[in-house]
């Protein structure tokens, strides 16, 4: 059986008051694991602390969380990573809980569900996008979490290595999320504590600028992954506007045999040509996907399991 890896990937940004700390509590809890840390342009002393505290640091000049997850998922070679946000608001000691529950139930991903400790560490504002959000996805694609956009993951290697995304900020939980869903990865959610951030420590996350931006993340990946439910419901629409244009129309012409209003017209069949084109494209598309969704499955589980590791605890 071999030796399990463990890699603690920590993406953080002006996070001075918090990052000793973090890497600290993971460097007591996983004694054997690696950890690294990528600051994403920080203008404090974030780099330095994290190094003081005994962390390997690294730099990712391209800003976004997503830019950093994509570029540790590039560099570090692991069986087992952690994955978790350097605010220290997240519970070290449960990490090897969680590695314990991906290696012997043959996970890919294990996410911590935040249940928060005090009344400031989870806004209300976060808390209901985060429902709105996690409810959307669960209706696109079938995802059964209650916490979509937490930051702490333990993921496997083939999780890791066969992950494209292309998200650049806070978008990234949601395609580490929906990539283990439509590959059928084994996944589960475990129930984590989330602290209130340290005095000092200022959370990067804007409840509008960056819903938003998960928003249209959903929307773009529901076109990538479920061409034809996104081009069906263009078509939906465009088909429910050339009815609605073109009835009257029509109705006029049967009891005056005239076409008075020939621009309506016009425009109610431009749009139901446009409903057939994008029925089309989704088709179309749809069965490019699954070729797609094909050959990323293979890639996946062409990579080792979890599941024959030795972890370092174990005798």
């Amino acid at each position: 059986m071999t030796a399990a890896r463990i890699a603690v990937l920590i993406p953080c940004y002006n996070e001075e008051a918090a990052i000793a700390k973090v890497v600290e509590d993971f460097r007591a809890a996983l004694p054997s694991a690696a950890i690294y840390v990528y600051d994403n342009n920080s203008r404090d002393g974030t780099s330095a602390r994290a190094r003081e505290a005994g962390a390997v640091v690294r730099n990712e000049l391209r800003q976004g969380k997503g830019n950093v997850v994509r570029r540790m998922f590039a560099d570090i070679e692991a069986d087992i990573y952690v994955l978790v946000d350097g605010d220290d608001t997240y519970d070290a000691g449960v990490a090897p809980g969680l590695i314990e529950k991906l290696a012997a139930e043959g996970l890919d991903i294990v996410s911590g569900q935040r249940v928060a400790t005090g009344q400031s560490a989870y806004r209300p504002g976060h808390v209901l996008g985060n429902r709105m959000l996690t409810g959307l996805t669960s209706l696109m694609f079938g995802v059964r979490l209650n916490d979509l956009l937490s930051g702490y993951r333990v993921m496997s290697r083939r999780f890791v290595k066969s992950f494209p995304f292309t998200a650049e900020g806070f978008g990234i939980e949601t395609e580490l999320t929906v990539h283990a869903v439509r590959l059928l990865m084994p996944m589960a959610e475990v129930e984590t504590r989330y602290k209130e951030r340290p005095e000092g420590s200022v959370s990067k996350l804007n409840t509008y600028r960056d819903g938003f931006r998960i928003l249209f993340t959903i929307a773009s990946l529901v076109r990538e992954e479920r061409p034809l439910v996104f081009f069906s419901t263009i078509a939906v629409l465009l088909a429910i506007s050339s009815l609605l244009l073109g009835t009257p129309v029509v109705l006029e012409y049967f009891q005056t045999g005239l076409v008075p209003r020939l621009p309506t017209a016009v425009l109610s069949v431009g749009f139901m040509v446009l409903a057939f084109l994008a029925l089309a494209s989704g088709l179309i598309l749809d069965t490019v996907t699954r070729g797609r969704w094909e050959d990323k499955r293979m890639a996946y589980l062409g990579i080792p399991g979890p599941q024959d590791l030795k972890l370092p605890w174990r005798d």
